[in-house]
């Protein structure tokens, strides 16, 4: 009986951990009360929260060893390619670099799982116009699976030069 108590248990721990990947779409909130008519918390018409910090319409690709999430940023008459950010899903650091504005900007992460949610914590780098020193904040994205089609994703950034920090839900729907 012991033995069969103890595989059980050594099956659960086993267990695989969640498959993020697929092509995914915003899911708009029902507009409520103090939200813009596009169901997005703001202050106005057209003023909503920054979501995710990815675009409305995001690949992920998982592997045993890492997590990669695509979407384009440009139009097609900017002729630059889709943003991809690579996760390592062992919790060691991984390092991404944009094309932005005025140059590269780098910004490193690490992943960890609580449960079957993937935590994703990414440092960006900038440097505080006041002081001309490097001033960097992080950002932490939390992805878990409410269904096999619906992607949930929690972002909750620090606060930047004393701001307040601030948490978005982001719901996918998997096309």
């Amino acid at each position: 009986m012991a033995i069969v108590v103890a595989a059980a248990a050594g099956g659960v721990a086993a267990q695989a951990k969640p498959d993020f990947s697929g092509r995914w779409a915003v899911e708009p909130p029902a507009a409520a009360a103090g939200q813009d008519g596009r169901g997005q918390r703001g202050v106005g018409p057209g003023r909503g929260d920054m979501g995710s910090g990815w675009g409305s319409l995001i690949t992920i690709t998982q592997d045993a060893n890492r997590l990669t999430v695509e979407y384009a940023f440009f139009t097609r008459g900017d002729m630059q390619a889709p943003l991809k950010f690579t996760y390592a899903l062992d919790g060691s650091e991984t390092r991404n670099t944009v094309m932005m504005g005025r140059g590269a900007q780098a910004q490193t992460a690490k992943t960890a799982w609580n449960g079957d949610a993937l935590v994703i914590t990414t440092t960006h780098s900038f440097i505080d116009p006041a002081s001309g020193k490097p001033a960097p904040f992080e950002v932490t994205q939390t992805l878990s699976l409410e269904s096999p089609t619906s992607l949930t994703v929690e972002t909750t950034r620090a606060g930047v030069r004393g701001g307040p920090t601030t948490t978005t839900h982001t719901t996918y729907k998997k096309i």
